[in-house]
């Protein structure tokens, strides 16, 4: 699929003020560039970007119930009462339950922690669950990364004497549910300054105002900063503000000395040695957490995250690594399926969303199909499978289109829906899908333009070959951790050619590996790898000359470091 390119440009007087920046911060020319496309041009910003600290997190209390929340569990605790800790099913959920777990482990042992069943409960607080607190003697509830649309749950809690302190970070309706408190910082009436914290990060603050409150000691908590960082990653938070702190320690700690947990998965992942990055915790770390919860039981996570020796950590890791495994075994094989269904719709160009369903799909790998879907056709995607009676899905999204806006003008029609602005998810009752496809459809076609559906790559800066060196990328990592509203750089260079060693690689090979040079004169040879691109091999090999858009990494092999360009797109000049 032909990409468009979209490079970044900067105002003169923004040029000069980036060139300021670079020789004041002896910087790279290009990062001072960087900077300025991210705002980032006072001393106070710049300062707090460049050394993140954990005094500038913000203060719980501000967040709207927090006192309420706090002094509902130091009454739980001086009243001996029973406390489950429940949370969703996915890594966002299952860090939150077990940080929370694990810090109020040291004040309590009065505790338990429940992850609801994806295929027998479905997403957030469910009535068995409430039943399980009920046939417990459990009289307080911590839900984490749900619970902000549970008006009937939370209702059917309180008829049971069960108490709610519900900590979400999703979008809230008018009405909250009937909590003791509810934690959720994009609240109407919230005045917290940083509404984009994770489940997990929402879970971490009111610990950290328990702790305040208690005057336990803040190192307590940034113990289980890895947990947050793992959140933050994987549930596709900005990495600005608030989480740029959680995250920048959490890595720290991931990488200095992460739970066994996290050690286990880091060893099965194959990372152990190597400097973790949130590209590793999004594509290795993050879907192992995620795949018990989609072909298993997602308390299984938790129980990883919480081992208590490395043997047992390791045992666990294994377990959730086949289940990974089974997960991609599936995945291929529903998007084959998919892809068969769209292939035999005769209008599928005219159609600017994707519906497919299918009864016998399972509904623990449907996002990641929407999510393929997506990537291949660049139109939104919804993937819709039975469960417990009702048509279930999950939807994905291109730039620019609120898929949860969408499903919103359908929910006349739905039984339950929820999620964010590219992601969402959703149940109906199967004889409504006919019209809600129909529906679904007329909305896209009314509010999705042509340019939208034509795949497009943000360049922030062309330069030469000649300008990728050790200095470049030393000043480059300066700008970690990447993560969305922190994008990590693309970048573009026109008239290159093959060195004459590129050659294809991989089992079929499918990908070239890159060696190239700048026609312009740079004498630098610059290795990369082009996945999945082999369609351009042989235009490459005729030494005509190309453009390359690419990210920048460290490639180890064989104990050698390299950097190596991680090629987006490719284009004849």
């Amino acid at each position: 699929m032909t990409h468009k390119w979209n490079l970044r440009t900067l105002t003169p007087e923004e040029n000069e003020l980036a060139s300021k920046l670079s020789a004041f911060y002896q910087l790279h020319p290009v990062i001072g560039r960087l900077l300025v496309q991210r705002g980032l041009t006072t001393k106070e910003a710049l300062n707090d970007f460049f050394h993140p600290k954990l005094s500038n997190l913000h203060d719980p209390f501000l967040m709207p119930d927090m006192d309420k929340a706090v002094k509902r569990l130091n009454k739980a605790l001086g009243n001996k009462e029973k406390i489950l800790i429940y949370g969703d099913y996915d890594v966002d959920g299952t860090t939150a339950v077990a940080l929370v777990y694990k810090f109020l482990r040291g004040v309590t042992s009065l505790l338990d922690y429940y992850i609801p069943d994806r295929y027998d409960e479905g997403y957030g607080i469910s009535y068995k669950g409430i039943d399980y607190a009920a046939e417990n003697g459990i009289t307080l509830v911590i839900s984490l990364d749900c619970g902000i649309k549970a008006i009937d749950k939370i209702e059917y809690a309180n008829q049971k004497g069960i108490d709610f302190i519900i900590c979400d970070h999703h979008m809230p309706d008018d009405t909250l549910p009937d909590a003791v408190a509810v934690l959720d910082a994009k609240r109407e009436d919230s005045v917290y300054p940083y509404p984009h914290l994770s489940g997990c990060g929402v879970g971490f603050k009111f610990m950290q105002a328990f702790a305040q409150d208690n005057k336990m000691p803040f190192s307590e908590l940034e113990r289980l900063l890895d947990l947050t960082a793992v959140s933050i990653a994987s549930d596709i938070v900005p990495i600005t503000g608030e989480n740029r702190i959680l995250a920048h320690y959490g890595l720290k700690k991931l990488n200095d000395n992460p739970n066994f947990g996290l050690k286990g998965i880091i060893d099965v992942c194959g990372l152990n040695g190597k400097e973790i990055t949130v590209s590793d915790i999004v594509f290795k770390i993050g879907p192992r957490i995620n795949a018990s919860g989609r072909m298993m039981r997602g308390i299984e996570a938790v129980d990883l995250l919480l081992s208590k020796d490395i043997a047992e950590a390791k045992e666990k890791s294994e377990n959730v690594n086949q289940h990974n495994e089974d997960r991609r075994e599936l995945d291929k094989k529903i998007t084959d399926e998919a892809n068969a269904i769209i292939d035999a719709i005769s209008d599928i160009s005219d159609k600017k969303i994707i519906v497919v369903f299918n009864r016998e799909w399972h509904k623990g790998v449907i996002g990641i199909v929407a999510s393929r879907l997506t990537e291949k056709y660049h139109r939104p995607a919804i993937v819709l499978t039975l469960s417990n009676g009702l048509v279930t899905g999950s939807a994905r999204s291109v730039v620019e289109f609120d898929i949860y806006k969408a499903i919103e003008a359908c929910k006349d029609l739905l039984e339950n829906f929820g999620g964010h602005t590219y992601a969402a998810g959703l149940s109906l009752k199967e004889e409504n899908f006919e019209t809600f496809k129909e529906r679904i459809e007329s909305f896209a076609a009314e509010n999705i333009v042509e340019e939208q559906l034509v795949p497009q790559i943000d360049i922030d800066a062309e330069i030469s070959l000649g300008d990728i060196n050790r200095k470049f990328f030393d000043d480059l990592k300066k700008l970690y951790p990447f993560g969305p509203d922190n994008h990590k750089p693309i970048f573009a260079t026109r008239d290159v050619r093959d060195y004459g060693t590129s050659r294809l690689v991989g089992k079929e090979s499918e990908h070239i590996k890159l060696e190239v040079i700048d026609t312009k004169g740079s004498p630098s040879i610059q290795q990369g790898i082009a996945f999945g691109m082999k369609d351009h091999f042989s235009s490459i090999k005729s030494m005509k000359p190309f453009s390359l858009c690419y990210y920048v990494e460290e490639n180890t092999f064989n104990g050698t470091t390299n950097l190596q360009l991680m090629v987006k797109d490719i284009k004849s000049s």
